[in-house]
């Protein structure tokens, strides 16, 4: 994806979003919600704009991980760039990713050059500032929004909304996700809630913002039959509708609903006139509109069989061996084993959409990743995951079954992996307790076992570039199995070097040189795997961790403790009684080695798997790891000693995914 700012085209939604701010007060206005400050601006392509846009890339790429997500980029206070994002609990994963890409290019194209802007969406806010707001409450400028409708009883139905919201805020507050919803009955029809409060909020501040939001939308908009409250730290609504099971709007027999209608001539001449104007703005846009349709559905058959004809040429070419153990799958048959991709054979979201899980007509069951339409793995990526996985045999790499190419449809199917990917049983606590002490070493050695084999001992020198949790899977016997190879690149030539345009991957498993430089070697992915192995002992997630203001990140945290000698802090309690101390330590010890700031520092995977096997009687002192930035050092080769190598780096344009 290209800088956010390389386009100006105002979307058709800002149009009519224009118009109808025109025409109505706010409330009855659609989202986006913008609140932009001029008292700090940044210029177009500064380290702040540059900070700024890494950040929301950042911020969109957790999209699908999580609800809640909160991140800094920047190297120094004048450039850094604190941001956060929260989608509404009731909302799909799906949904709060679309969300939150959707505010990430509103907040730039509303707020263009504020140094802090927040931005509320119909499931999510974004927000962002040059000031660290972490933890801090704020309720200032708290927009409050509502249903023009009525009710018949403003008194007593104020009374029942203020208690349905306090109940549920004080449940909200001290839960672990800070949110609440609840139903109470009103003479004939019922109240629906909700609360919600940014996870990164005490429970007694979670307390005060959810009051404050209370008491406001309640002063104001008491006689109306629905009212939501949009603030920075928290979220409040309610209807007469279930709005968070799906539902839109409420019962045909409902009280409130009787008092459709009773606008004023004056509103009703406001909303006529908008949709005048919405309609002439359609009709200037329709006719280009209907020719790119037209234009695209025209050219969809031949794309469609162009495509396949050069996916086959190269599977021919490189593979004519190959046809029958890499069948082609055609898009019906795929429609079927998912049951037309249906929700419940839904298993996650990846970078480049969604996977499923289907059976074949055999009997198989095969996970399916369908590539998204918007996805950035275009045509190219597309068939170099498939050839590179082709070549690849190792027990620790995902097995790729065969491919589809059906229009824009590009889908891969893989062997199935019943226990999901690493990242969904180790980053819960419930799940968690799956993986005993002997567990976890086995799908650490696992994962090094098989980025060796990419590095040394395959036909092919790879790198992985994106090493993560999620993508590692795991079997029936929780064996880990590397995922993903959409990014990975080759080493062409003698000397084990490779270009690239474009820097892919996943920030907090990133190696410094790579994410800030374009540097990168087999050693990228070896801090990847440091980072993956300081997880797996810890039980914690790099990104996102917060356990003390000296230590933003795991690694920093970890770092800290062993200076200190208290390293067995970090043991995660699940295993205390099964963990051995030594061992622990002599891992712990082995990923700081790996996550070592300078990229000449880090070992080699030979190495590590070496280390991990205990055959190594000592081990070098690890040096300080990187946390959020880092610089590459370029030494040359007579400086290296012991299980340190040689790095094949190049410079690429930098360009986060």
């Amino acid at each position: 994806m290209e800088h956010f700012r390389v386009a100006k085209i105002i979307p058709l939604r800002f149009v009519y979003c224009f118009f109808t701010l025109l025409l109505c007060d706010f409330s009855c206005a659609d989202p986006p919600y913008p609140k932009c400050s001029n008292t700090s601006n940044f210029i177009a392509d500064d380290p702040f704009d540059k900070n700024l846009n890494n950040l929301l890339e950042i911020l969109t790429s957790n999209g699908s991980l999580s609800k809640f997500y909160n991140t800094s980029v920047g190297t120094n206070d004048a450039e850094r760039v604190y941001g956060l994002y929260m989608c509404l609990d009731y909302v799909s994963q799906e949904t709060c990713q679309n969300c939150i890409a959707m505010a990430s290019q509103d907040i730039l194209t509303l707020c263009e050059t504020s140094k802090e802007a927040v931005i509320w969406e119909e499931s999510c806010q974004l927000r962002y500032s040059n000031d660290n707001f972490f933890g801090k409450l704020n309720t200032s400028d708290n927009l409050p929004l509502s249903n023009k409708q009525n009710i018949s009883e403003p008194e007593q139905f104020r009374s029942v909304v203020n208690m349905t919201l306090r109940n549920l805020t004080r449940k909200a507050a001290y839960s672990s996700d800070m949110n609440a919803t609840g139903a109470v009955g009103f003479m004939d029809d019922t109240v629906y809630a909700l609360v919600q409060c940014t996870r990164d909020l005490s429970p007694d501040d979670c307390n005060k913002c959810l009051g404050v939001a209370t008491r406001e939308i309640l002063d104001v908009y008491y006689y109306s039959i629905g009212a939501r409250l949009l603030s920075r730290s928290c979220y409040l609504r309610y209807e007469l509708y279930a709005f968070y099971e799906g539902k839109t709007e409420a019962s045909s027999g409902s009280s409130a609903g009787n008092q459709k209608g009773q606008d004023s001539g004056t509103k009703r001449w406001k909303f006529a006139l908008a949709a005048v104007v919405s309609a002439g703005v359609v009709v200037a846009v329709f006719g280009s509109f209907a020719y790119y349709k037209a234009f695209k559905k025209r050219n969809k058959k031949r794309n469609n069989e162009t495509f396949r004809q050069t996916s086959l040429k190269h599977f021919h070419r490189d593979y004519p061996k190959d046809q029958e153990q890499f069948p082609y799958f055609d898009f019906a048959s795929i429609e079927a084993a998912t049951n037309n991709f249906s929700y419940s054979n839904k298993l996650g979201e990846g970078g480049f959409g969604p996977v499923y899980k289907g059976v074949l007509r055999d009997g198989r069951e095969v996970a399916i990743k369908r590539l998204s339409i918007c996805s950035e793995q275009g045509s190219e990526e597309f068939i170099n995951e498939v050839l590179l996985i082709m070549k690849l045999q190792h027990k620790n790499l995902v097995r790729l079954l065969g491919f589809c190419a059906d229009g824009e449809e590009k889908m891969l199917v893989y062997e199935y992996m019943p226990n999901s990917s690493l990242d969904v049983i180790l980053f819960d606590r419930k799940t968690r307790a799956r993986l005993d002490w002997s567990t976890r070493i086995k799908i650490i050695s696992g994962i090094a076992k098989g980025t060796l084999y990419l590095h040394e001992d395959s036909r092919l020198r790879i790198i992985h570039r994106d090493l993560k949790a999620s993508n590692i899977l795991l079997d029936r016997d929780m064996n880990p199995k590397i995922s993903d190879f959409g990014m990975a690149r080759i080493f062409a030539g003698t000397e084990g070097q490779a270009n690239t345009a474009t820097i892919v991957g996943t920030y907090g498993y990133m190696a410094p040189e790579y994410a800030m430089e374009g540097l990168y070697s087999i050693k990228s992915d070896v801090f990847s795997f440091g980072v993956l192995l300081l997880e797996i002992i810890t039980g914690k997630r790099n990104a996102g961790f917060y356990q003390t203001n000296r230590a933003p990140c795991l690694l920093s945290y970890a770092w800290h403790l062993w200076h200190e000698g208290q390293v067995l802090e970090l043991v995660d309690t699940l295993v205390a009684d099964s963990c051995n101390p030594d061992e622990f330590l002599r891992y712990l010890h082995i990923g700081l080695l790996c996550v070592q700031e300078d990229a000449f520092d880090r070992p080699t995977m030979s190495s590590v798997v070496v280390m991990l096997k205990g055959e190594s009687t000592s081990l070098c002192q690890p040096k300080r790891p990187a946390f959020s930035t880092g610089r590459f050092t370029n030494r040359s080769e007579s400086g290296a000693e012991n299980s340190c190598s040689v790095n094949g780096l190049t410079v690429s344009i930098v360009m986060p995914r």
